[in-house]
């Protein structure tokens, strides 16, 4: 088993001392444990402040482009858990994670928080895939 922390070029630095993902290797899968991802941009700065479709949309692409560098997509998902500050306009947010994840979608969790690391920030997304090994 070999475990690497990764941190995507195509996603903005971390804004901490955190990985945006873990990798743990075995002989038939690659786990990874995908870091909460935030609606900001390259630079690290808050996407689509006030709008939670629009956080949502961004914390996807972000969390698609983890999974892209890792050699897997949203049919590898097992788990994914959602952290919301408002469950205000809850069906928006609904229907964009609706268009990323497969037909048959992974366990999921759903919470309200009182605040996120990044002011302004609505919702966080972190995930777990099981990605086959080839």
């Amino acid at each position: 088993m070999r475990t690497t922390k990764i941190n995507p070029s195509t996603v903005a630095a971390p804004l901490g001392t955190y990985s945006h993902a873990v990798r743990v290797e075995t002989e038939e899968v690659v786990w990874l444990f995908a870091s909460g991802q935030l609606a900001v941009d390259d630079q690290g700065e808050l996407v689509g402040a006030g709008d939670l479709r629009a956080q949502t949309e961004k914390v996807f692409e972000n969390l698609s482009r983890v999974l892209e560098a890792n050699g897997g997509g949203w049919e590898h998902v097992v788990k994914l858990q959602s952290y919301f500050t408002t469950l205000h306009d809850l069906a928006a947010s609904r229907e964009v994670r609706a268009r990323y994840l497969p037909e048959e979608p992974p366990a999921s969790t759903a919470v309200q928080v009182v605040a996120l690391l990044l002011p302004g920030a609505m919702i966080e997304v972190d995930v777990v895939a099981a990605i086959p090994v080839t």
